[in-house]
């Protein structure tokens, strides 16, 4: 089942004379990590904002085409009702902090949408310990660290157990040791939720082992999208629409182009290292 399914969508801003998004058709299945990238300008935060509705609710502008969440338009929800099934982290956590503490910051949106103590006590129980927060409970979430806010601000979010969890940009302002930290939450929610997970990211080199699909935004348009590996076989097409994929992929890539290797691309270092220690051993024999 789709999801999420962008239907010959435009969106143009008010003050802009192109639109940011031109006719884009997508669907996002149930279940699935989506990894979107493409270069600044791309259109990838207005995607974002059109999917939990703040396009059109909080900025102005003419749409056109449709954008289905669960089979609904998203037009057609009330606000609080799509905050319930689309859950947002946005790039700079604290423009989404409003509480004194990060306990209260976790609790405030659950309280919005109405659960009771024991359902909140409930999730709290799950959702620190998954994000590692629970040290920064009585802490103010302006002062820790930047690592700790996209914890905190991912927390917030789960807490509310979306069924479509969208990201925007959430490791942009981490050093590596942070944005790890980060990917691991998601890859445990992809492991044990099974949870349906909409990532728009530079830094590919965490994204990519743990994308079931990949999107190339570029120019307001759905340039490229398909399974994760075969994605990247389409090398040359992306490097020429500023997608840069990392270099372990790239060396297999051009390997593999000059019929030194077959088979698939590797996604992470560990399984370059290994197919290039198995690849170097058939050479020696």
């Amino acid at each position: 089942m789709a999801l999420v399914h962008f239907e010959n969508y435009i969106w143009k801003y008010t003050q802009t004379e192109v639109p940011a998004l031109k006719g884009i058709n997508l669907e996002i299945e149930e279940g699935t990590f989506v990894g979107i990238i493409g270069p600044n300008g791309a259109g990838k935060t207005t995607l974002a904002y059109s999917i939990n509705g703040l396009i059109p609710n909080q900025y102005y502008g003419v749409r056109k085409g449709h954008v289905y969440v669960m089979g609904k338009e998203t037009e057609d929800y009330r606000p609080d009702e799509l905050t319930k099934i689309v859950g947002i982290v946005f790039s700079d956590p604290e423009s989404q902090f409003t509480a004194m503490t990060v306990e209260d910051e976790v609790v405030f949106g659950m309280e919005n949408i109405g659960l009771s103590v024991d359902e909140i006590q409930e999730r709290l129980e799950w959702v620190v310990p998954l994000t590692k927060i629970s040290p920064l409970m009585d802490k103010p979430p302006y002062e820790v660290s930047g690592g700790q806010k996209a914890r905190v601000a991912l927390a917030s979010v789960l807490a509310m157990t979306p069924q479509i969890l969208v990201l925007d940009e959430p490791t942009s302002m981490l050093d590596p040791i942070s944005r790890k930290q980060v990917f691991d939450v998601l890859a445990q929610l992809k492991q044990e939720q099974h949870s349906t997970i909409i990532v728009i990211e530079h830094s590919l080199e965490n994204l990519i082992p743990l994308a079931d699909r990949m999107v190339l935004l570029y120019e307001g348009e759905v340039a490229l999208v398909d399974d994760t590996e075969p994605f990247f076989e389409q090398m040359d097409f992306l490097l020429k629409r500023d997608v840069f994929p990392p270099g372990a992929i790239r060396f297999f890539y051009e390997l593999l182009k000059g019929g030194y290797y077959q088979g698939e691309l590797p996604l992470t270092l560990d399984e370059a290292a290994a197919r290039l220690r198995t690849l170097m051993e058939s050479r020696r024999r």
